[in-house]
């Protein structure tokens, strides 16, 4: 019996041993070194089981070593909340580091910029080559995704994205959609245009929130400083007040189209389209680029001014006039600066 006993003791001690070896193999396995790609991602599929992330690993070459990982996580089994998602492995060192970053469910994010007086077309370019973003909509019109968007406007010639598309850097994480990027824009958009209708003078000569945005977005293209905005917005609603012509280069541009290439002729500016505010009355039926939110808001407040025209200065900003006669001569002292930078070249 006394044999007996020492012998089973003995067992114990050497299991004991055995199973307190392999517990501490697996706590220093977790410190083991992976091997990463520069900018690499990993997909973790709902569902993913200790056995099937190990798997993974192998597929993925992040580690051979990676079969002792399901008892890991059942020794460790604060290690295993593992959240489905999609997740960048910059900075990660040790199967620890994976373990840590698949737990906290931090996905990998992207962003992609959609710049304030740019066009539709613009943004869709940038969209196509967002990366990791998935594309819905490549065999779509730009109607078509207007529809989509369910954008307020019943008009067959208003079902026009310009204007309607909120300027910003949008984050976003791997198998996102395309349409579901815009469609935040929309949204912001909406909002934005909501609040500056709501906000607007009383007396402004707009019929409803798409002819503002419309407004918005000649302000937008006419110029880049705040701080004219305002004034820019003036001179516009003071013409639209006294029945002229808004006679504003941006929208003679865009009616043109893919003919622009850099320089607006005379037979331009007496072509009849659409967008031509030197032969029509009134605003274009559309906007013609996607505004910012300061200048929403400087077509809804424009500044109180009696300025009818208004020239580049050659600094950045314009020139404001109240009359023809101060307009010729401001337009004049813009030659002459621009003649001057010429022959500097």
């Amino acid at each position: 019996m006394k044999k007996i006993f020492i012998i089973l003791l003995l067992s114990a001690v050497l299991i004991g041993g055995a199973l307190f070896a392999g517990y501490r193999y697996l706590l220093h396995f977790v410190e083991q070194p992976v091997s990463v790609k520069n900018a690499q991602l990993l997909t973790i599929e709902r569902g993913t089981t200790g056995a099937k992330l190990a798997e993974l690993l192998k597929q993925e070459n992040i580690t051979d070593d990676a079969w002792f990982l399901p008892a890991l996580l059942k020794v460790q089994p604060q290690l295993n909340k593992i959240k489905a998602g999609t997740y960048s492995l910059d900075g990660v060192k040790t199967l620890g580091d994976l373990l840590r970053v698949l737990n906290e469910g931090k996905e990998a994010q992207f962003s992609v910029r959609f710049i304030e007086g740019e066009t539709f077309k613009n943004w869709r370019k940038n969209l196509e080559k967002a990366p990791h973003l998935r594309q819905t909509l490549q065999d779509k019109s730009a109607v078509e995704i207007f529809r989509l968007l369910d954008l307020p406007n019943e008009k067959a010639e208003q079902q026009n994205l310009e204007g309607w598309l909120y300027p910003d850097t949008y984050n976003y994480t791997p198998n996102s959609t395309d349409l579901a990027l815009l469609n935040r824009a929309a949204e912001r958009m909406k909002k934005a245009l909501d609040a500056a209708w709501a906000e607007r003078d009383p007396d402004l000569p707009l019929k409803d929130p798409y002819e503002l945005l419309i407004l918005a977005s000649i302000v937008e293209k006419e110029t880049a400083l705040d701080s004219e905005r305002g004034k820019v917005a003036s001179v516009f609603v003071n013409r639209l007040n006294q029945k002229m012509k808004l006679q504003t280069d941006p929208t003679v541009i865009y009616g043109m189209g893919e003919r622009y290439n850099g320089n607006i002729r005379r037979k331009d500016l007496e072509e009849a389209t659409p967008y031509n505010t030197y032969v029509i009355d009134g605003l274009p039926p559309t906007p013609i680029a996607m505004p910012s939110e300061s200048s929403l808001k400087a077509a809804a407040q424009p500044e109180k001014t009696d300025f009818l025209y208004f020239v580049a200065d050659g600094s950045g900003g314009h020139k404001f006039s109240r009359t023809l006669a101060e307009h010729n001569r401001a337009v004049q002292d813009y030659l002459r600066w621009y003649r001057s930078q010429q022959k500097g070249k």
